[in-house]
């Protein structure tokens, strides 16, 4: 399979040898492998089977967001023609360093990209928030809070903590912003980073039309932490990350709708949590880690009654 994947890949790329081909650990819906051609090296993202996005846009998203300053691997080649090398798929420039938010967190080598993150971070979304994606189409514009009303109702569960929190969201939602290109997973583990902070914004298979705000909320969401007392993705004051995105984009923020925004990215990733646990025990997907992720439907709702309090 090796050889006739390398052969595949220097066929799509007009490349004369593929060589070091080795597959990457991947999320659900990516093969990921790295490889040279021609000595160059390269990132092949490749679908898996069941997975009905559309990875055409994906790769039409990658192309805005690179074209507005956003710091992204840079797409080679896409096709979602499965008669290339199997199934549809991405070759991407390959980023060197780390996505491993513990790493990122705690190592030394990074000790200063840690100071420079909550500056970069809202810099990149300010450029992201400004892409032009006139010529992207099929990206979908719903109405989050509507979305995981439906989504919560769909799982039949009584979760009286977050019944407390849709009333909150609902009873102090803000006015909205103009709709833009909007990443829809930005966080630590999404995210390449050196020595030097942020080098790549990666998975961009959420992306969507929404309010900007919902990418910053998301970026402070408790879970996304990972055990950091700083709210800004484990690395940073809200402030850093707003007077960034304010200095970048000519705008200024509510802090409290970035709140706002938190709060409904924390009851999301609750809801994610019941829906994940589900495929486990349903049988559709047998796989301890959507089991173990069952257990941080608990964690959500502790974090969502600190929030409602005002005490994180």
């Amino acid at each position: 399979m090796t050889d006739e994947l390398s052969t595949a890949l220097a066929d799509v790329l007009g490349a004369s040898q593929v060589t070091d081909l080795a597959r990457l650990s991947g999320g659900a819906s990516r093969e990921t492998f790295r490889f040279a051609a021609d000595g160059r090296p390269l990132i092949l993202q490749r679908q898996r089977g069941g997975d009905t996005r559309n990875m055409g846009i994906e790769a039409d998203v990658l192309r805005a967001a690179a074209a507005a300053g956003v710091p992204v691997p840079h797409v080679v080649a896409n096709s979602t023609d499965p008669s290339a090398v199997g199934a549809a798929f991405m070759v991407l420039t390959a980023v060197d360093g780390e996505t491993i938010a513990r790493k990122i967190l705690r190592d030394d080598e990074f000790a200063v990209a840690r100071t420079l993150l909550p500056a970069q971070l809202g810099s990149a979304l300010a450029q992201l928030h400004g892409a032009d994606i006139s010529g992207v189409a099929g990206l979908t514009n719903d109405d989050q809070l509507r979305q995981y009303r439906a989504v919560l109702d769909a799982t039949g569960q009584a979760h009286p903590t977050f019944e407390l929190a849709f009333r909150w969201l609902e009873a102090n939602r803000p006015d909205p912003c103009p709709p833009v290109l909007v990443h829809g997973d930005f966080r630590l583990g999404n995210l390449m980073v050196g020595s030097d902070g942020l080098r790549a914004v990666l998975d961009w298979e959420l992306a969507h039309i929404g309010d900007p705000m919902e990418d910053l909320g998301w970026l402070c969401v408790k879970a996304w932490r990972f055990g950091s007392p700083l709210p800004v993705a484990g690395v940073g004051e809200y402030h850093e990350l707003i007077h960034a995105y304010e200095a970048a984009s000519g705008t200024s923020l509510d802090p409290d709708v970035v709140r706002w925004w938190e709060v409904l990215g924390t009851l999301k990733w609750g809801i994610m949590c019941i829906g994940q646990a589900a495929a486990h025990t349903s049988g559709a997907v047998r796989s301890h880690e959507l089991a173990a992720i069952g257990r941080r439907v608990c964690e959500n709702e502790h974090d969502l009654f600190l929030a409602l309090e005002g005490r994180w």
